[in-house]
């Protein structure tokens, strides 16, 4: 979803443009770096990792997940090659848990190439390690057997896996009841062995306790949650702690707005600070005027800034950590414009970062200032659901 979960499809209009090149030089150069991959992988230290589980069923994964939100256009052109080139890269450097959803463009296309190029060239017991997690978001229509089935077989083609390693399910309507049906096909699919775990994506509260009265063993929510979202330590947080459901959370980095990019600008005089000009910068930014406005964000930067300095890290890395250290919450996306940029060095940071008492009483000295989200827009999930 940097990372929002899941949005209507019809942002998703703009499908991402994918080159393929087939000149000798780049197929010498992918070579040599197939080998350099390798060799990195030998020596690198496996970044922290974490279960999300439910009864018998359960997942490690990477506690920094690697959102792909950004391969459904509005990011900049992606080349296919460069794309999976880069998530080899990530998985190197331990960073090895991929999301992705059904309506992000050619994610799920992407990891299917990027997981069989792991299955020639790296060890077995690396390809143990990665993780592909995907979404389904299905239009309202009657969830029967079939449809849910053949929806899923998608996926699984797409993303070249006999078994999904798990399965977020979103939901557009409440009042349709019909995402319990889906959650119980599903639930069959996992008992099947199409599915190894079955979770959920921008439910709320009282959604996810009816689900699981349904005994659907759900193992996690992915929600909005950053230094400015608190929502999901408010009631979603209690749920999770008595069932032990996990949190895994995008938008923590807002889209970008939590970075040095953004310290001591002023968006409000044209031209004077770096354009919101992508979706998530776009998306993120009306969360801060709702939170708070730019006055107050550029205070909590200005914090943010400190700590990180006194670290030697940067803010995305306390903004990431931050949360990550919050009750029920097992990983925290960070969105990947493969090919384009990366952060694996910003990203392999938070595993080794320690937040003290000081550094959490100075942030949340500025975020107390901000608005209760959670009166301003609902409980996690309801900002895709108001008219």
């Amino acid at each position: 979803m940097a990372m929002a979960v899941t949005l209507h499809p019809t942002i998703f209009t703009n499908i991402t443009h994918l080159k393929s090149t087939t000149t000798r030089a780049k197929t010498a150069t992918r070579r040599k770096s197939q080998a350099n991959s390798v060799r990195c992988f030998e020596g690198t230290v496996e970044a922290q990792r974490v279960t999300v589980q439910n009864g018998n069923d359960s997942l490690d994964i990477c506690r920094v997940l690697n959102g792909m939100w950004q391969t459904s256009g509005g990011w900049g052109r992606i080349d296919r090659d460069d794309a999976v080139e880069a998530m080899l890269r990530y998985a190197d450097a331990g960073l090895s848990t991929f999301d992705m959803a059904d309506h992000y463009g050619p994610a799920e296309d992407l990891y299917g190439i990027f997981i069989n190029r792991v299955r020639r060239e790296r060890p077995p017991e690396f390809l143990d390690k990665v993780r592909g997690l995907t979404k389904w978001v299905p239009p309202p229509v009657k969830m029967t057997s079939s449809y849910v089935r053949e929806s899923i077989n998608v996926s699984r083609k797409r993303m070249d896996v006999a078994s999904l390693d798990m399965l977020q399910f979103h939901w557009w309507d409440y009042s349709n009841p019909g995402y319990l049906d889906a959650l119980k096909h599903l639930a069959d699919l996992k008992a099947e062995g199409k599915i190894k775990t079955v979770a959920l994506t921008n439910f709320d509260t009282e959604r996810l306790q009816i689900i699981l009265e349904n005994e659907i063993p759900i193992v996690s929510n992915q929600v909005q949650h950053s230094i400015v979202d608190m929502r999901p330590q408010q009631k979603m947080a209690e749920l999770c702690q008595l069932t032990g459901v996990k949190l895994i959370t995008y938008g923590t980095v807002m889209g970008g707005l939590l970075s040095e990019k953004f310290l001591d600008t002023n968006l409000a005089i044209p031209f004077a600070g770096p354009p919101l000009n992508t979706p998530s910068l776009q998306k993120y930014k009306r969360m801060v005027d709702a939170w708070g406005g730019w006055s107050l964000f550029q205070a909590l930067l200005q914090t943010l800034k400190k700590v990180a300095s006194k670290h030697k890290v940067s803010i995305p890395t306390v903004a990431v950590k931050y949360i990550l250290d919050q009750p029920t919450v097992a990983g925290s996306m960070i969105g990947v414009r493969l090919g384009l940029s990366e952060h694996i060095n910003d990203a392999n940071a938070i595993f080794s970062l320690d937040l003290d008492e000081d550094d959490i009483n100075s942030i949340q000295e500025v975020t107390k200032k901000g608005k209760d989200l959670l009166r301003v827009i609902g409980d996690c999930g309801d900002e895709y659901r108001r008219i």
